[in-house]
């Protein structure tokens, strides 16, 4: 993926790209966490059967999910659902950031309780997914089907991302609503981009225009990066920040324009879920800086 290593951390899950699912614990757990659910809401027990519990691996029930959440008069879920699973089931790729992107989930959204709740309910996981089948469609040169997909994803789910953009894995796509990629955009593996992000061009330039996202950043609900500039690893850009121009690893840029206002140690941003640049770390900032220099890192 452009220079960004593949380090995602599968923290305690076995990741299985093979059609075994005996040996691939999210997938077990998310049929388990149906078929309880099943036993407590009867109501539901049709709809997690046919979404989860009538499939025999990952790919399958997510291929139905997204394929029913996509359909319209013209594009017909099952013709999707074929699309869809002919994809994910021959590429390897693809069957590790499923898992990763729902563990990314699991992990790092509070309102997330289990693995099933992600695979069933939340949007930018679907969104996320849908980009990712697009985009291998765009790579082995069905553009035309891509671009209609990325269509549709973006009338469905309020996320428009290019097909052609490169995204890592063990991604989180927060709520999703209003997140815009653009098409030469890189984001590293472990981003977590909330609501409303955009990463776009200035409008000024051609060829190579959009952001390169690091490994590891958060960037915060609202925020708006443009122009082919570098985020660096375990960097956050605060929530409603205007960001025209690269910052360090492990900074914390925020503002309209933005500007580097402190550092974060030992942690990736994305990890820690911080996306606000509060009163009191402005202040804590402020006593460690002397005429534009860190004193030290915060």
């Amino acid at each position: 993926m452009n220079g960004f290593a593949r380090d995602v951390n599968s923290t305690a899950v076995t990741v299985s790209v093979s059609d075994d699912s005996a040996a691939d614990s999210i997938w077990d757990a998310i049929r388990a966490e149906a078929k309880s659910e099943a036993e407590m809401e009867p109501l539901l027990s049709s709809f997690l059967y046919a979404s989860i519990l009538s499939h025999d691996c990952l790919e399958r029930a997510l291929g139905f999910v997204i394929a029913n959440r996509l359909q319209n008069a013209t594009l017909l879920a099952t013709q999707l659902t074929d699309i869809f699973n002919n994809v994910m089931m021959h590429d390897s790729g693809i069957q590790r950031s499923i898992r990763l992107d729902i563990q990314a989930f699991k992990d790092r959204d509070p309102s997330c309780m289990s693995y099933s709740w992600t695979l069933l309910y939340f949007k930018g996981y679907h969104a996320l997914q849908s980009y990712r089948i697009a985009h291998a469609l765009w790579n082995q040169g069905h553009k035309v089907l891509a671009l209609a997909l990325q269509s549709r994803i973006s009338e469905v789910f309020a996320v428009d991302i290019h097909p052609a953009a490169k995204i890592g894995e063990g991604i989180l796509l927060d709520h999703g609503t209003g997140v815009v990629v653009g098409e030469t955009a890189v984001v590293g593996n472990k981003v977590s981009l909330m609501q409303g992000v955009t990463l776009g061009g200035t409008g000024k330039e051609i060829g190579d225009r959009h952001p390169k996202i690091g490994h590891g950043a958060l960037i915060g609900a609202m925020a708006t990066i443009l122009g082919n500039i570098d985020i660096g690893q375990g960097a956050m850009v605060a929530a409603g920040s205007l960001l025209l121009k690269s910052i360090p690893p492990h900074s914390m840029a925020a503002g309209q324009p933005a500007k580097v206002v402190g550092y974060i140690e030992d942690q990736d941003a994305s990890l820690t879920m911080r996306q606000d640049a509060t009163k009191d770390f402005f202040e804590l900032v402020a006593v460690n800086y002397v005429d534009g220099n860190l004193l030290r890192k915060i």
